[in-house]
């Protein structure tokens, strides 16, 4: 081939035998995690949706937040985080969790391409949540070549930063549309929940025990299963039967062949980068196309990630993606891990992006809504996803990376302010209904705030208080004008 991608060219014979006799191909590093750590956690996965774990969560985010506006949206994104440190599938997550969540926010009056589309933002996230994760986050510590509790800690805080931004945007929205929560009376209640089913949740804190002790992820898994059985049968009302305990095998196997298949396939585009030395090419051309700077390398290779990402399981996106676009970042001087976990967050966001989003499509199925329209929304609401990866390339402290506790607080409460800012523009609204330059002042000020900079957050800090001062006055005067019309009336 010409041009950058041109090489010395492989005899199909080589090509066979490299993909099939050696270790950078098919039976390479996927399959060899998929085997081993992601296999034992798809298991464990299983046994834990037999013992009813996710109705619990549903329960819980209910008990929890049902009550408060806009009730239904925030028991999605908080159900569906919790299920997602279990479940690693964005997909699956929106079926599981959305056939019950979406309903309620379409009773509630949500529209239902927005239902749909809170759905799919919170169930996407759930890849990022630790301490499960999706499969491809085994992968990274593999690639990475560090101890998988060290990706667990990395993702802590932007995972939280994530779930923290569709909060907010599911707040304003439901502020916007006047929208209040499920009555107490019709909810259940925290205490009696936690002391019925709350023993659902002991191989959960098991395992990142085990994990933050230093133990491996296969024991860990192993434990959990092992617990996850156990803990079923401290109630009646829990106990699973010999039956579903067999077929909890059965169920896991089933779940673990698409993820195999995936890691097999992404071996083969391994081994064919390795043996043709295209990644080095692809990632030197990112850089040239950047002229060396990284803003632009990132927003490039966001792209690319993206559009890899599109109608790929995350585990073979974040394979094609850590091969093909992470060495362009790292070799601007980003740290390994910030640079993988660069792309691994926009492999998944993939998800909810148009013109694929698989996720988003899961949603519109189940709200019966118009599929791009929930896929537009739903990236809107995920805006904190397109946001954070960008943060921790910038400040690596957020990733616990070379920092101290008063560096990581800095950077999470700016960073959450930012998220206010641009949730704001996005919404269309903060105290009251946002006109375009309001609306570009809380956008451009949240950029501000999430640089990682004194200069920045100041100036930006001030970009939002003008947005918020103009608020706070139309809003007032607004006031009388309302009272004085109803009392007309």
């Amino acid at each position: 081939m010409p041009g950058t991608f041109a090489h010395r060219g492989v005899q199909l014979e080589l090509l066979i035998e490299h993909l099939y006799f050696t270790t950078e191909g098919i039976f390479g590093i996927p399959l060899g995690v998929s085997s081993t750590f992601i296999f034992l956690f798809i298991l464990f996965a299983a046994y834990l949706e037999k013992t009813g774990l996710g109705k619990f969560f549903i329960d819980l985010a209910n008990a929890i937040a049902g009550w408060a506006r806009g009730g239904p949206a925030k028991v999605a994104v908080i159900s569906s985080g919790l299920m997602g440190t279990v479940s690693g599938s964005s997909v699956a997550n929106v079926a599981g969790t959305g056939s019950l969540t979406i309903p309620m926010m379409k009773k509630l009056g949500y529209r239902p391409e927005f239902a749909g589309a809170v759905e799919a933002a919170a169930s996407t996230g759930g890849q990022l949540m630790p301490p499960i994760m999706g499969a491809a986050a085994f992968l990274m510590a593999d690639f990475v070549g560090v101890p998988y509790i060290h990706i667990v800690k990395a993702a802590v805080i932007p995972a939280l930063l994530f779930y923290t931004g569709v909060m907010i945007c599911v707040h304003l929205e439901a502020k916007k549309e006047g929208l209040q929560g499920i009555p107490r009376k019709q909810l259940p209640k925290l205490g009696k929940l936690l002391l019925e089913r709350g023993h659902l949740a002991i191989p959960l804190i098991a395992i990142v025990y085990l994990l933050v002790t230093g133990k491996t992820p296969m024991r860990a898994a192993l434990w959990g299963i092992a617990l996850a059985i156990l803990a079923s049968m401290l109630r009646s009302s829990t106990r699973i039967s010999l039956r579903d305990i067999i077929k909890g095998l059965e169920d896991g196997a089933r779940s673990a062949l698409g993820v195999v298949v995936a890691c097999a396939t992404a071996g083969i585009i391994i081994g064919v980068v390795t043996k043709t030395g295209l990644g080095l090419k692809l990632a030197s051309a990112l850089i040239v196309l950047a002229h060396g700077q990284l803003l632009p390398t990132l927003f490039l290779t966001m792209i690319t990630s993206i559009l890899l990402g599109m109608g790929v399981p995350t585990t073979a996106n974040y394979v094609i993606t850590s091969t093909i676009a992470a060495p362009a970042i790292i070799q601007l001087g980003v740290p390994i891990l910030a640079a993988h976990m660069f792309v691994f967050y926009f492999g998944i966001i993939a998800d909810i992006t148009p013109p694929v989003a698989l996720a988003a499509f899961a949603g519109s199925g189940i709200a019966r809504s118009d599929p791009l329209m929930t896929g537009v929304n739903a990236s809107k609401i995920a805006i904190a996803a397109f946001l954070v990866p960008y943060i921790f390339v910038l400040s690596p402290a957020m990733l616990m990376i070379n920092t101290t506790p008063v560096d990581v607080l800095m950077i999470i409460v700016t960073s959450v302010i930012g998220m206010i800012g641009i949730a704001a523009a996005v919404s269309a609204y903060f105290v009251t209904r946002a006109y375009w330059p309001e609306r570009l002042l809380f956008f451009v000020g949240g950029l501000l705030m999430i640089d990682p900079n004194i200069t920045t957050d100041l100036l930006g800090l001030a970009l939002l208080s003008i947005a918020f001062v103009i608020q706070k006055l139309r809003d007032r005067h607004h006031k009388p004008s309302r009272q004085s019309s109803s009392a007309a009336m």
